[in-house]
């Protein structure tokens, strides 16, 4: 019990700390900081089109939160496999392999951190954006689901990709990263893959344990590091989309089915990789859509975040 009380208060003193470095700074909401690059590292709630699309209605707009935040300083990101710095693929894994969709060739955060460190040459306003997790959830419950990982075992595993993000968080800034934005993963309870399994409880401790793990082991990073809470936004886009612009954050807009792995929720399902404006329910505005597919978000969503993000980021810098 006393364990437990302790941990509890590890986290909330994180999660203060977390609230504490959006908020702080002495700069308005008109940003001291005017970026010279931004550079992305993670999977596919941050992927910009490395294998030609993202992961939500391709439909040529921002249609990922990090442009839309690159956007606003006047600047874009392109994946790395067009000449650009965004390092993030769908499916990616923090540390372990295969992907979420069993790749084996799908480079890991920390492959992808590596590969950026191997030539570092940081400039002073670099801003630095990782957003992974999703990833190591859905394949961790595809694990509980073949029966190879226990509950337990799939929560406490979550936990651990939540500390080894923290741990390619710390190289980047020691090695001379300054302003790196840190999102974490959404609660995969939220979505319609978690509904449509039942498995929201569980799935919620394994996204809760993700993110806590990452926020305890950045504690001492604040100089460097803003965490900007996905999380907190995607409950409220879920929990009230009259409030925010949309009429559905229940069901997918895509129809795009994968006859293959996907998004890594099983052959079949609806991949937003594969979505564009024409294949989406028909009569729907899929802009009043959270969701893309059973796990990604629409243009919308992403834009929505990525003005969030910009703010936190203005007020942090």
């Amino acid at each position: 019990m006393a364990a437990n009380w302790m941990r509890h208060s590890l986290v909330a003193a994180a999660c203060a700390s977390a609230a504490l470095l959006a908020a702080c700074g002495s700069s308005t909401i008109d940003s001291a900081i005017h970026p010279t690059r931004l550079i992305a590292f993670g999977d596919a709630l941050a992927d910009v089109g490395q294998k030609g699309s993202s992961y939500t209605v391709n439909d040529g707009s921002l249609d990922n939160w990090t442009l839309q935040l690159a956007s606003r300083y006047g600047l874009t990101i392109k994946p790395v496999s067009s000449g650009g710095t965004s390092y993030a693929q769908g499916n990616a894994r923090v540390n372990a392999t295969p992907d979420a969709a069993g790749n084996a060739g799908t480079p890991t955060v920390k492959q992808q951190v590596d590969q950026f460190l191997a030539n570092p040459q940081f400039q002073d306003n670099d801003v630095i954006l990782i957003s992974a997790g999703a990833s190591d959830i859905i394949a961790g419950m595809a694990a509980v689901q073949a029966g190879t990982q226990t509950n337990d075992q799939y929560i406490a595993a979550a936990g651990q990709a939540g500390s080894d993000l923290a741990a390619q968080i710390q190289r980047l800034s020691n090695a001379g990263a300054k302003h790196i934005v840190v999102t974490g993963s959404y609660d995969l309870e939220r979505s319609p893959w978690a509904k449509g399994l039942g498995q929201q409880s569980l799935i919620h401790q394994a996204s809760q344990n993700f993110n806590d793990e990452l926020k305890i082991n950045l504690k001492d990073y604040g100089k460097t590091v803003l965490y900007v809470d996905l999380a907190f936004y995607v409950n409220l886009f879920e929990a009230n989309p009259g409030g925010n612009g949309f009429n559905n954050s229940s069901d997918p807009v895509c129809t795009s089915v994968d006859a293959g792995p996907g998004i890594g929720i099983g052959a079949g399902q609806i991949n937003s990789a594969l979505c564009t404006p024409s294949t989406i329910v028909a009569g729907a505005n899929y802009n009043q859509y959270v969701f893309a597919d059973k796990v990604y978000l629409t243009p919308n969503a992403h834009r929505l975040f990525g003005d969030y993000a910009y703010q936190a980021l203005s007020r942090r810098w």
